[in-house]
């Protein structure tokens, strides 16, 4: 069965334009919310730092297709800045100590759920909110029963790229401040990109106590990967970004968007069918 849709105010998505009334007739009939989490941190010369402003984006873009597809969807306000990992050397950007990130977490979501706002998805668009997501959300699972799943925007976005791209176009394109956030970026904020900052080759390889930097928080060892506490070197561009494009952006965020509308249909019949 299709959640209720009210009549008069289906356009708001966004849960912070809703009036009081709004949201306790909407959250009441059983709406469904996305939490966006993303990052403020550096990601190349010719990307926003806000990574935030596209998993806000995103979550809006899910939430109306998800409605207009007969699952009322609001988007709660997006949480701007991410779990400390490996950015913190890098100029401008702001950030979230892991415990700090657990409490924020936590503090959001319970707000919801005392009130019985269980049909909760989260948007994240940063890795490093990860382990804190499935850290809060497993203990919400034990402790209430409730299930709060996660799409993790640029893991699943990854995933793609090998389909749209070819498979060597995508190895070369694929990493930080490149596929697939900067062509995403360039899709729905190209106001925001500079292309003329664009690097005209990612960055060289760097050594930590004389072993090869595979990536953020790893190493290689010969052919083994290990994990090194290290934070990002000289660049964030760790990919070709002059191998990105609007159009890649296009194609990944219309299939982004049609997940995330799936994700919440089908989460929305199976807790209509354990309601019965």
């Amino acid at each position: 069965m299709a959640d209720p849709i009210p009549n008069d105010h289906t356009a708001k998505v966004r849960l912070g334009a809703l009036t009081s009334a709004e949201a306790a007739e909407r959250l009441g009939a059983g709406a469904t919310v996305l939490l966006p989490l993303g990052s403020l941190e550096d990601q190349g010369p010719h990307v926003p730092m806000g990574d935030y402003l596209l998993a806000e984006r995103m979550a809006e873009m899910i939430a109306a297709a998800a409605t207009e597809a007969g699952h009322d969807t609001v988007v709660a306000p997006v949480l701007p800045f991410g779990g400390r990992d490996f950015f913190g050397s890098r100029v401008g950007g702001i950030a979230l100590e892991q415990t700090t990130l657990r409490l924020v977490l936590r503090d959001m979501l319970h707000g919801l759920l005392r009130h019985d706002v269980s049909r909760l998805i989260v948007v994240n668009g940063h890795g490093g909110n990860a382990q804190a997501i499935h850290d809060v959300t497993q203990e919400i699972l034990l402790s209430r029963g409730v299930l709060v799943p996660c799409l993790h925007l640029w893991r699943v976005a990854g995933a793609m790229l090998p389909e749209l791209l070819g498979a060597d176009q995508a190895r070369r394109s694929a990493g930080h401040g490149a596929d697939p956030l900067a062509s995403v970026a360039m899709h729905l904020v190209p106001e925001l990109v500079r292309p003329d900052l664009v690097p005209s080759a990612p960055a060289a390889p760097r050594q930590v106590a004389g072993l090869d930097v595979a990536g953020f928080g790893t190493a290689r060892l010969g052919g083994i990967e290990i994990g090194v506490p290290v934070e990002l070197g000289d660049s964030a561009v760790t990919a070709d970004a002059r191998l990105c494009s609007a159009a890649t952006g296009a194609a990944i965020t219309g299939r982004l968007v049609e997940a995330g509308a799936a994700l919440v249909g089908h989460l929305a019949r199976q807790r209509d069918q354990v309601g019965r």
